[in-house]
Formats: structure tokens, sequence, C-alpha cells
């Protein structure tokens, strides 16, 4: 809010809505400055990032890959199954508590940043556009003029390479889906043969066209829940991208040789309106729509050079910053929600840790009685599940422990299979006397080439 005002009435539609409802599309005008330039570097290490991520692989696993179909998740190489879906769950939970806390801290950052609608639309799509139609000016009047021989060619040119770029997008968002190989199957084979994959292909392509070409700042302003968090989460020592109204107001236009006093450092240049990708007036104060693109900032730097004044008047700051002029300085709630998020991250942590790469579930065989032999051995009939996690095939030997006993597997020593899972039966034979209970607690070791790779619980019955 601009504290120099009263009005609010900016608050009552989006500043890409007219009156009547219609869209009023937005044509920013080209950035530049050190903002832009450092957005632009970390924007092209993510996407290299992005189109690279899936087709690399190291030790024979992806670096990424989030195949739901099969419920399988390789997260830099670590795959992760359905058996760990508590790991799963501690990374949600905190990454939850770190959006809350991220946002109640520096707002928007994130949106600026690091968002992939950001970095495609601003530092990808948008870049093609200038590129093709020229800067802000040149895109207006294009748009306006009558269809002729060059809006055709540059309209057509840019929808083209929209669309190829959005096929690749789609095809490498498939790639992380089903993995490398599946992908490489869907797209050198005969559409009729993989359905499925190539209708997704498709579907993804034409998605990223739409979102690109056509909805574009819409994304940020009406679809996207992140931006209606921000009136829960932000407090007045949350920094955000902010207008220094204390020293710009009251604007007004500079007069060469004839300085007023008594105006403020805001020549009302009205350029911070036109690089927002959102179309807004930043100088109304925090909205809905910035999505702390810093735009803005590098924009009237700029004009405060040119003019001699100092930088600063848009800013990362908080509303405390400005208003009363104080340093930032971490409130409780900030601080309380560090602390829960440093607990969340040992915790999982720990749990990645502790992380077995095989996976033994071991069962006693339902509607089954233990068996008493001529030797006096007692023995239970169990059900063996193993997950291998890794990308190479072994066998394994399970062995008692802590109490003597045998541990016999149907069909012999299990072959575990490479990223596989491993189903028989297991035989658990312990002698009578070594037994304390009707009911024992024992526990079975999983050993690979002599080393423990696992310790599997469970329960054995005697009379």
């Amino acid at each position: 809010m601009a504290e120099n005002t009263e009005k609010e009435d900016f608050r009552d539609s989006i500043s890409t809505v007219d009156k009547s409802g219609k869209r009023i599309w937005v044509f920013p005008k080209k950035p530049f400055g050190r903002y832009f330039n450092a957005r632009a570097w970390l924007s092209y290490f993510l996407l290299i990032f992005f189109f690279t991520a899936p087709f690399i692989h190291i030790n024979g696993q992806p670096l990424l890959m989030l195949n739901i179909f099969e419920r399988k998740f390789v997260i830099f190489t670590f795959p992760f199954w359905p058996q760990d879906f508590f790991v799963f769950v501690l990374a949600m939970i905190t990454l939850i508590v770190f959006i809350v806390l991220f946002t109640v801290v520096y707002g928007r950052l994130f949106c600026g940043w690091v968002c992939p609608q950001t970095i495609f639309m601003e530092m990808f799509f948008r870049r093609i556009e200038y590129w093709i139609e020229g800067d802000a000016n040149q895109q207006r009047k294009l748009d306006k003029q009558e269809w002729n021989r060059d809006k055709i060619i540059k309209k057509g040119g840019k929808h083209i390479i929209f669309l190829v770029s959005a096929f690749a997008i789609g095809n490498t968002f498939m790639a992380y889906l089903v993995g490398r190989e599946k992908w490489l199957q869907i797209v050198t084979s005969s559409p009729i043969e993989h359905l499925a994959g190539f209708f997704g292909v498709i579907v993804f392509s034409m998605a990223f066209y739409g979102v690109f070409a056509f909805l574009r700042e819409q994304v940020c302003t009406t679809i996207c829940p992140y931006g209606r968090l921000q009136g829960v989460l932000l407090d007045r020592d949350s920094i955000v991208i902010a207008y220094d109204w204390l020293r710009g107001e009251p604007r007004g236009k500079l007069k060469k040789n004839e300085p007023d006093p008594n105006l403020g450092d805001c020549i009302d240049c009205n350029l911070c309106v036109q690089v927002c990708p959102t179309g807004i007036d930043i100088r109304n104060g925090t909205q809905l729509e910035c999505i702390n693109c810093t735009a803005c900032i590098d924009a009237c730097d700029h004009v405060m050079d040119k003019i001699d004044k100092p930088r600063g008047l848009i800013r990362y700051a908080s509303y405390n910053n400005i208003a009363e002029k104080k340093p930032f300085a971490w409130s409780p709630r900030m601080l309380g929600y560090t602390g829960v998020l440093i607990v969340l991250l040992f915790v999982l942590t720990g749990a990645l840790l502790t992380r077995t790469s095989v996976e033994t579930t071991l069962l006693r065989a339902p509607g089954t009685l233990f068996r008493e032999s001529s030797e006096g051995n007692i023995s239970n009939i169990y059900t063996l599940q193993m997950v291998n996690k890794t990308s190479q095939t072994f066998e394994v030997e399970l062995k008692l422990e802590g109490i003597d006993g045998k541990v016999t597997v149907a069909g012999g020593t299990p072959l575990v299979e490479a990223q596989s899972m491993y189903d028989g039966a297991v035989v658990i034979e312990i002698p009578k006397e070594k037994l304390e209970s009707r009911k024992n607690k024992i526990q079975v070791g999983v050993y690979r080439d002599g080393k423990s790779i696992d310790i599997v619980k469970t329960q054995f019955l005697a009379p």
C-alpha cells in the first residue's frame, strides 16, 4: 500500500483485466541491470539442469526420475520405492514448512528467481519474443497493425518456435516420468506401439505451448495458489520488493534547472510499471500479482543513476524497514519456523542415512502353525519379500542373529535382480530348548558377500 494515500481501489481488480472483464495483454519492456543479469545466469544453469537431468546416468541410476506410473522415484541417483513412503512424507512436511518459513521471511523470492514458470516465461519464451518482434512498443505496434506479410512472418515464426520449444519441454517432462530408456522407445518407435506415451508427449507439449504462448502471467495471478498464500503468511517484517514512499513521495516530473525541493525522488517516469511482467505499479505497495522478479528495481536504479540520486528507491525491504527505518531483525515467528525446520531437516537426514539399499519384509505365512521335528526342533514358515534399490544384481544370504538355528530359502540362495522385487518362501528352524516362550521375537540378518545389509525382525511361534 502506498502509505501517503488512502486510495485502495487498485486492490479491487487485477491489472491484466479491464472493467468489462476483458483481458489486458501485457507488453513488458525488455529489462536489464544487475539483478536481471544475476537471474539470467541462475536461469541458464537451471534450464541446462532441467533439460539434461533425466538423461544423465551415474552408476546405472538416472540423476532424476519421477516415475509416478511405476511408483519409482530417483532423486540425485538415490532410488525411492513405495517402501520409502515415510521418507517421502517427511520430505513433504519439511518442504511445506520451508515454503512457509521462506515466504514469511523473503516473500515471493522463489517466484522471481527459481520458479519454472518465471524462468521459462521471462528467460526463454519472452527472450524469443523480443528477438523476433522487438521491444514492448514494437510488439504493441505489430499487434495493432493489419495482417500483412511482415506480421504473418513474425507472428507465425514466433509461434512455430514456441511450438518446437514446447515440444522439447514436453519430451523432457516425459523423460522425467518414464525414464531415459522408455522415452527413447516412445520417440523412436511407431506411435501405434506406444499410444499412451505418444499422446502423453502431445498433451504435455500443447499444455506448455498454451501456458507460455497465451496464459503467461495469468498462471501467476489467477491460477497459482502461492500468490494467495502471501496474504496469510506475509507480515510487516517480511522482505518483499518495496517502493520507499517516504523517499519517493510526492512524486513529480523532473524539471531541468528548476528542481522542486518539495518533490520526492520518484520522477514518475513509469518505467517500473513498463517493465513489470504482470503489469502492476509497485508504487501501490505489495500486491498479489508481484512475483518479485526485480525488473522494477533494475529500471528504477537505472533512472536514479541518470538523475544522480542514490539507488534503492525500489528495493528488497520490509514494511518496517521503510516505515520505521528499522534494520532487518529476526522475529519470534521467524525463529520458531527456523527451529522447526532444522529439527525436520535432522530427522529427514537421519531417515536418509539409515535407509538400507535392500528393504526386506519377513512375515509368517498366513494360516500356518509351527512344526516340531523328531530332533526336537521347531520350524515356522515365512513369506519373504526383498526390494533391491540398487542398480546391481546380487545374491543374498539369510542368517539368524543372536540365536542358534537354521534359515532355509525355498529354491536356494535368493538372487535379487537390480531395481526389482524378490518374492519367496523361507523356513526357519530353531532348537526347542533355545526358545523361551510361545511367542518369540527373532532377528534375521541379510548378508551380501559376507557383509550385513539389512536386519529384519519377526515373530517365531513355539509350543
